[in-house]
């Protein structure tokens, strides 16, 4: 794979209550990914940004809502998520790579 590729195929860190709730219980991370990108890819990306082994990606496509501006009607965009589990002994911690900076 591309290494072009890799970089682009992570978006950002999803962070919501359920996804830290799935962090503390399941030790698993929730990132927004390319709608295109497979769970190959994106295990691969996890593991050379982070330097991290990844035991396995589950993958969800989530519809975008309906949204009214005023009298006119718009649409949010579809994302995809992946649940990236992490193999034991590693871990990623955003909070302490934003504060490093």
């Amino acid at each position: 794979m591309n290494q072009e590729r890799l970089l682009q195929v992570l978006l950002a860190p999803h962070v919501s209550e359920k996804a830290t709730m799935i962090a503390d219980k399941h030790r698993q991370l929730v990132f927004k990914v390319r709608r295109d990108a497979n769970k190959l890819e994106i295990k691969k990306a996890v593991e050379s940004l982070f330097n991290v082994k990844v035991e396995s990606v589950n993958t969800t496509l989530t519809k975008g809502k309906n949204k009214r501006f005023g009298r006119s009607l718009g649409r949010r965009q579809d994302f995809k998520k992946a649940y990236v589990s992490l193999k034991d002994g590693y871990d990623i911690d955003f909070a302490a790579a934003g504060a490093a900076e």
